[in-house]
Order: structure tokens, then C-alpha cells, then sequence
């Protein structure tokens, strides 16, 4: 669904747009009162509540008044705040560059390195709920390119496949490269305004995977810096 807006005309998905602005901007409400308000009919209103109500977005109350038919209230549940803007990224982009401005390096590294060992600690828990600890190089790289894309980085994983081929979308199983390197993908950096500003966000994320993995990793490709993708090359530590 696209994202809701203060106006819109009453075409099919515009009027479906135009009832989640008035649910936001009025609070509970009967079809009647969004139909007079909307300069909809009562009916394009019910079609429409309930093709909300399928998608999870509205949540309807009930009012029994004596006799006669029961009235219901409609109102946004807590699902449809996606739909709505946000600016969080020029909120954490302006935090970290106030932080910045007053000279404060070490604040901003320490903030990154608590993210990042929560990460860390979450990634580590999903590993060992899988099964993971202590298994092969390629299935913990699978388990971590599948938990980026979770997170909205479109990533995939790939053994020794070089940057620009055809490969770079495919979804085969790993297969270990030769001199044994794995490279993972990711197609979409998901907080990559505050990347651009903040070389730390990139570096945590390096030392991230290196943590989780025990592996050497290192980042042949990087979107902050105008590539396509960011590509890790990821290779077992050195035997001693």
C-alpha cells in the first residue's frame, strides 16, 4: 500500500489513502461519520474499512446502545504507523552530526560499538537457536546474509562468484571457491543516509561480521561510496 498522504481524490486506492488520513487525523469513527466527512458513500467506505481490516491495519470496536443494531468504531491499530512518514533517519543523521560538531569522536564511537554488540548478541542467540555454533563457515554466513536481509539490506551470499557477473543474483546453495573465500551482498543499504555522514555506521559493521563469524572479512564494494552493492569477501581465519 502506498504511503498515506493529507489528500488524495476517492479512486479505489485513493479513497482507501484518503479513510487512513481521516482515522489518523479524527480517531475512532463509524462509517457513517467517514462517509459525510469523506463525501464518500456509506458503501465505498465499508468496502473499503474492510479491505483495511484484511491487511491488518484497523481495528473495530464494538457499541451496543438498548435496542437496534450494534454501532462500530474503526481506528487506526499500531500496524498502519508504517504507512505514515517518518524521519528517523534525519533524526539519527542530526543526532550523530550534532555529536560531531561539539567534537565528541569518542561518544560516537561508543555508540556504534553498544549497537553493534547488541547486534552481535542477537545474531549469536540466532545462531545457537539454529544450531549454528560451531558449524561450517558457509552455513553461518548463510544463517547471517539471511538475518541482513531481515533487516532490509537484500542480501545474498555467493562462494567466489566475482562482482559484475551474472551470478550476482543467483540463488544457488554455497559453494566453497577454491581457495575457500565467500562472498556476501548486499543489494540496498537500509540506513545509508546516516552512512553517508558517518563513516563509523560502515566500519561497526565490518568488525560486526568479523565478531560473529571468528572469519576475515573485507569489504570489496561499499554503496556509501557509490557502488552498486556492498561486498564482503569472507575467508576462515589463518591456521596457526
Amino acid at each position: 500500500m502506498e504511503e498515506a498522504s493529507a489528500s488524495t481524490p476517492h479512486g479505489t486506492a485513493s479513497a482507501r489513502q484518503a479513510l487512513l488520513v481521516a482515522l489518523r487525523r479524527l480517531g475512532p469513527a463509524t462509517p457513517d461519520f467517514l462517509a459525510i466527512e469523506l463525501g464518500m458513500s456509506r458503501t465505498t467506505v465499508l468496502q473499503q474499512l474492510r479491505a483495511l481490516d484484511t491487511a491488518g491495519l484497523v481495528s473495530r470496536t464494538t457499541e451496543r446502545h438498548g435496542v437496534g443494531r450494534p454501532r462500530h468504531r474503526y481506528d487506526l491499530n499500531q500496524a498502519a504507523q508504517a504507512l505514515f512518514p517518518s524521519n528517523y533517519a534525519d533524526l539519527a543523521h542530526g543526532l550523530l552530526e550534532a555529536l560531531e560538531a561539539v567534537g565528541d569522536e569518542a561518544l560516537i564511537e561508543a555508540v556504534f560499538a553498544e549497537r553493534r554488540r547488541r547486534q552481535g548478541e542477537e545474531i549469536r542467540r540466532r545462531f545457537a537457536d539454529r544450531g549454528l555454533d560451531g558449524a561450517p563457515l558457509a552455513d553461518r554466513v548463510r544463517e547471517l546474509a539471511i538475518i541482513q536481509d531481515e533487516q532490509g539490506y537484500l542480501c545474498e551470499c555467493r562462494a567466489g562468484a566475482a562482482r559484475g557477473t551474472p551470478d550476482d543474483h543467483a540463488a544457488d546453495p554455497i559453494e566453497i571457491a577454491p581457495d575457500g573465500a565467500i562472498r556476501l551482498r548486499e543489494h540496498n543499504c537500509a540506513i545509508l543516509e546516516v552512512a553517508r555522514g558517518t563513516p563509523e555506521a560502515c566500519r561497526s559493521e565490518l568488525e560486526l561480521f568479523r565478531e560473529v563469524l571468528g572469519a576475515r572479512v573485507t569489504r570489496e564494494a561499499h554503496i556509501a561510496a557509490g557502488d552498486r552493492t556492498c561486498t564482503y569477501r569472507i575467508e576462515a581465519p589463518a591456521r596457526a
